[in-house]
């Protein structure tokens, strides 16, 4: 049995973004082969132990301050000890400043593996300060894993450590989806009676919505958003300012109804133009479900998922236009959506299966263990 301790920022249920569904597919995954996962994690909601996500254990830490999006929790330096003791492996999920200091500060002296999601993008004057504590931690620990061979290969950081870069790509498991009630089809069936698009997804600055809203003003096609955030009030405000009333926004949504909506729509539009978005979960969940994207090329995950010209269409960044266009393509030409549909959804069954995902983890757990 390997025992590994994940360590976030955030986790379940406190938020549901893509980093955490990827912890959780994991921590779910490789208890197939004898790894015993946990995480610590940071909560406004206080400190807490042994608390039970799907089939294994978290932790909680009190959230102290949280500043530049990194969250600041003395707590945690005393718990992180005290986890990480009883741990074979220490798992980070990168990036989260905070999380460098604790790594440093507790003097733990265990095999360490990285899952970097991302470059810091938005932070670029504190990222000037950042950058020598940022250096010094990817150099110390024993691996590097990154979600695809596009975002290694563009990413100014990664390029430093070759030799300790892995790819991986996220996966995961139809199984831990809910099976959508006739009752829950029916009711969102009936509020969006014929074809529309839909984009999933946190309501941040990266995830290029305002150009999603500008092009169904040039388009006038029904697109439907599912999700809460930062920008919310900002965007849907900007939907009055545009009279897009083709734009519905439903806010943030059990699985059950996200999967029911996800079955019902026409294509999958995933408008995001920084590389903030490095893989795109949302964008994954749609080819599971089979179903035509229309993506962004930053080189970043997103082309990985979503081959332009087989299994959706991708545009350049931050052009309502070109995504006006892609989307009215979808639209009129409905054999093409279908069959990039079922090539996303064959592409998904190839590549992107949390089976497969998680193998390939534990055999990195095993040969990190070997040194």
């Amino acid at each position: 049995m390997i025992k590994v301790l994940h360590f976030f920022k955030t986790y379940h249920p406190d938020s549901m973004g893509g980093i955490e569904q990827v912890i959780f597919q994991l921590a779910e995954g490789c208890a197939a082969s004898s790894v015993e996962s946990q995480v610590l994690y940071l909560s406004a909601r206080g400190a807490a132990r042994d608390e039970k996500v799907g089939n294994h254990l978290t932790h909680r830490s009190k959230l102290d301050l949280h500043v530049a999006s990194t969250g600041f929790s003395l707590s945690a330096l005393k718990d992180f000890k005290e986890l990480a003791a009883k741990a074979d492996i220490i798992h980070y999920h990168f990036p989260w400043p905070f999380m460098d200091l604790v790594h440093f500060l507790t003097g733990v002296r265990k095999p360490t593996v990285v899952s970097y999601h991302s470059d810091v993008i938005k932070q670029q004057t504190l990222l000037k300060l950042y950058q020598p504590l940022m250096n010094r931690f990817l150099g110390s620990v024993d691996r590097i894993v990154v979600s695809s061979p596009d975002y290694a290969a563009s990413s100014p950081v990664l390029t430093r450590f070759p030799s300790k870069l892995a790819v991986i790509p996220f996966g995961l498991d139809p199984a831990t989806y809910p099976t959508p009630s006739p009752e829950c089809l029916s009711r969102w069936h009936a509020q969006f009676p014929g074809k529309f698009f839909l984009f999933v997804g946190a309501l941040r600055y990266y995830k290029g919505l305002n150009y999603l809203l500008d092009a169904a003003k040039v388009n006038g096609l029904p697109v439907v958003i599912i999700g809460s955030g930062h920008l919310e009030a900002e965007l849907k405000a900007y939907a009055r300012q545009l009279d897009v009333s083709n734009v519905h926004f439903v806010g943030g949504l059990p699985d059950e109804d996200k999967a029911a909506l996800l079955s019902l729509c026409h294509g999958f539009v995933f408008p995001s133009h920084l590389r903030s978005e490095s893989f795109g979960m949302s964008l994954l969940e749609a080819a599971m479900y089979g179903k035509p994207m229309i993506s962004c090329d930053i080189g970043s995950g997103m082309s990985y998922i979503n081959i332009a010209g087989k299994t959706g269409l991708a545009i350049p960044p931050r052009d309502a236009p070109a995504l006006a266009k892609a989307m009215q393509t979808l639209w009129d030409d409905e054999p093409k959506a279908a069959t990039m549909g079922a090539a996303a959804r064959q592409r998904f069954d190839q590549v992107f299966t949390a089976q497969r995902m998680a193998q390939s983890y534990v055999e990195l757990y095993h040969d990190v263990l070997r040194g």
